[in-house]
């Protein structure tokens, strides 16, 4: 198996087959803006922000008008330090899932080649970190702290979400990746120690 890209931004995506598709080039935390809804979403926006304050964000949206209007959207809010834009070229055509082209007719991030997607990277001066998690918290982490598999498993992930200043829409494996990308191991148990029952 191929390594993968690790990256220490957070790579913004438009919607959840974009999001499947870099998950098998880059180890990285991917949101989703699920299209124009983060116009009305002032929660994801906040929190894209805070990422993009923390640790730079990478905006990676499809090359057609509706993918620059979101993508002009999140970077009037953000400084432009804190941004890297990465873009895709115009290639048309159809994603395999779909019955027709969009409206433009071009291919999406979805349905872009690992190879065309590496070298957009590329071109945006972005390479492998090296800050890999040696000891990761996992799903087993998880389940051995009662963040899921019980009956106050929910109420607890929010709660460990508000305790980090993270939005509770985060699914558990976006909250798994997320808190490997800034904190340890021994940090998140401890953490989990302190917010009570």
């Amino acid at each position: 198996m191929e390594d993968k890209i690790k990256l220490s931004e957070a790579v913004i995506v438009e919607g959840k087959y974009d999001k499947i598709k870099l998950s098998n080039i880059l180890d990285a935390f991917i949101i989703e803006t699920n299209g124009f809804a983060v116009f009305k979403d002032k929660t994801k926006l906040s929190f894209i922000k805070k990422l993009a304050k923390e640790r730079g964000i990478i905006i990676l949206t499809d090359s057609d008008h509706a993918g620059f209007m979101i993508r002009n959207y999140i970077s009037s809010g953000v400084p432009k330090e804190q941004i890297k834009n990465v873009y895709i070229p115009d290639i048309f055509g159809k994603e395999k899932r779909k019955n027709a082209p969009s409206k433009e007719g071009k291919i999406g991030v979805e349905g872009m080649t690992k190879e065309v997607i590496v070298e957009a990277l590329s071109k945006a001066g972005i390479t492998s970190s090296k800050s890999v998690c040696s000891d990761p918290v996992t799903t087993v982490d998880f389940y051995d702290l009662g963040l899921t598999g019980g009956a106050g498993s929910k109420a607890k992930r929010k709660a460990l979400c508000k305790t980090l200043d993270l939005p509770e829409f985060l699914s558990t494996s976006s909250l798994i990746s997320c808190i490997n990308n800034f904190m340890t191991k021994e940090e998140f148990y401890s953490v989990c120690q302190n917010l009570g029952d």
